[in-house]
C-alpha cells in the first residue's frame, strides 16, 4: 500500500469517528486532519469537500450491507433464515465496527447524501424487500406490500444496532437474538389457528 492510500486511509477512519460520535456539522476539517496526523490542506487532495467525505463513507458503510444480503440470498434457505443471518451479520459488524453501522443506518444525512449514494442506499433497501418478497411468496409473510414490511423488519433492526453501537446491548447476550427474531414475527403471517373470541356466559334464568 502506497504513501498516499495509507494517509487516505487514516483520513477516512478519522472523519468517521468524529462524523458519527460529534455529529457531521459540528465536525471541521481542522479536526479531521488533526485526528488524521495530517496537514488540512491534505484533505483536499483526496477529497474536494467535507460533503464529498461523508458521501464515501455512506457508500462504504451502504456497499458492506448490500453484499451482506447478498451472501444470505444465495444460500439455500427459505426468508426467515435469511433475514435472520442479514440481521445477525449486521448485529455482528455493529459490534465490530459501530461507526460503520452508525454511518448509514442510524445517523441521518438527508440533503447530503449525493445521488450516487442514495442509489447505494436504495440498493440495500431493494434487496431486503427482495428477501421479503420471497416471503410473501411462500405464504411466511404477511399480506401487504413487500416495500411495507421490509420497513417495518428495517425498522426493529435499526433499534436493534442503536444499542448495540451504544453498548447498551453486546453481541453476545439474548436481547439482540430475541429482536432479530421479534423483527421477522412483526411481519411474519401467523400459522397458528387465530385465538377464539371469548364466549360471555349465559344469563341465568330468573328465579334460578
Amino acid at each position: 500500500m502506497s504513501q498516499a492510500d495509507l494517509t487516505r486511509q487514516r483520513l477516512v477512519r478519522a472523519a468517521l469517528e468524529l462524523f458519527t460520535t460529534q455529529g457531521y456539522h459540528v465536525t471541521t476539517t481542522p479536526q479531521i486532519a488533526k485526528k488524521a496526523g495530517i496537514a488540512e490542506g491534505t484533505i483536499y487532495r483526496h477529497f474536494r469537500s467535507k460533503e464529498q467525505l461523508l458521501n464515501e463513507l455512506y457508500r462504504g458503510a451502504a456497499r458492506w450491507a448490500v453484499k451482506l444480503v447478498k451472501e444470505a440470498d444465495v444460500t439455500k434457505r427459505g426468508p426467515r433464515e435469511k433475514l435472520a443471518e442479514v440481521g445477525r451479520q449486521l448485529v455482528a459488524g455493529a459490534a465490530r465496527d459501530p461507526a460503520v453501522v452508525r454511518v448509514f443506518f442510524l445517523d441521518h444525512h438527508g440533503p447530503l447524501l449525493d445521488d450516487d449514494s442514495r442509489k447505494v442506499g436504495r440498493s440495500f433497501r431493494l434487496a431486503v424487500e427482495s428477501l421479503v418478497a420471497q416471503g410473501k411468496a411462500e405464504g411466511s409473510v404477511k399480506p401487504g406490500a413487500a416495500e411495507l414490511w421490509a420497513g417495518v423488519w428495517l425498522g426493529v433492526i435499526a433499534h436493534v444496532l442503536e444499542r448495540v453501537t451504544a453498548h447498551e446491548w453486546s453481541e453476545g447476550q439474548v436481547a439482540p437474538k430475541q429482536a432479530v427474531d421479534a423483527a421477522w414475527d412483526a411481519i411474519a403471517e401467523p400459522t397458528g389457528p387465530r385465538a377464539a373470541l371469548p364466549v360471555p356466559p349465559s344469563p341465568t334464568p330468573a328465579g334460578g
